[in-house]
């Protein structure tokens, strides 16, 4: 924990690889995590996946890419500096404007988490 899910437009590995390094990065610095419990999974999005206002995406314009943080609570102030690490990365990687990157967090109890079938609060 955390985990982040990542819905963007296919890019070659490399970009992955930059956006995984950054998101890492920014959520060590940010959260005060260890690289080993932080997990990104690339869900690609194809253009005619994507609408927004009504009309589905079309090739060469600005499609968001959303990233969800899948974390333990953390305060406002690590949140908003999560936040601009992980766009400022995104915008890196993918060669986007901040405009067009979403982040939400989705906050954890430690009741609500488990891994190797024991809760996080045990």
């Amino acid at each position: 924990m955390p985990y982040v899910e990542v819905l963007a437009p296919q890019v070659p590995p490399q970009r992955k690889a930059a956006l995984a390094r950054s998101v890492t990065d920014g959520l060590m610095s940010t959260f005060g995590v260890t690289a080993d419990t932080v997990t990104l999974y690339f869900l690609p999005i194809a253009p005619d996946d994507y609408a927004h206002a009504g009309t589905m995406g079309i090739q060469g314009t600005g499609q968001r890419i959303l990233l969800k943080v899948h974390a333990f609570r953390r305060s406002e102030a690590e949140r908003r500096a999560a936040a601009i690490a992980l766009t400022r990365g995104v915008c890196s990687a993918y060669g986007v404007p901040g405009d067009d990157v979403a982040v939400y967090f989705l906050d954890r109890d430690r009741s609500e988490v488990s891994h190797d079938s024991k809760l996080a609060s045990d």
